[in-house]
């Protein structure tokens, strides 16, 4: 496993149905093997909304450059008032060239 870097911003997540409510995210991108590069981090939300969501199926992050991230959470809400939860992305995510350009234009 190799480690890519960071990504960070807001999004929307979303459903089948649509729109659920507003995102920030930062996650961690790793290669599993060549061609497989998989993403786990944070994922924050209005309390309220977060909660709601939890127990859906069929979530994605939808990033504020249009790519759609489907998710999966991997734990329960945080004690940080609820707002914040750990997922995990394995696919809909750039791959391992994307990430080193990403890195040095931050």
């Amino acid at each position: 496993m190799k480690f890519l870097g960071k990504l960070r911003g807001n999004g929307t997540l979303a459903s089948t149905d649509g729109p659920i409510g507003p995102a920030g995210y930062e996650l961690d991108g790793y290669v599993m093997r060549p061609g497989a590069v998989v993403a786990s981090g944070e994922l924050s939300l209005e309390a309220g909304v977060l909660l709601g969501a939890f127990e859906r199926r069929g979530l994605h992050l939808v990033t504020a450059d249009g790519r759609k991230l489907p998710l999966r959470f991997t734990g329960k809400p945080s004690d940080r008032h609820g707002r914040i939860a750990h997922v995990d992305i394995s696919e809909g995510l750039p791959d391992e060239k994307e990430w080193r350009r990403l890195k040095t234009a931050s």
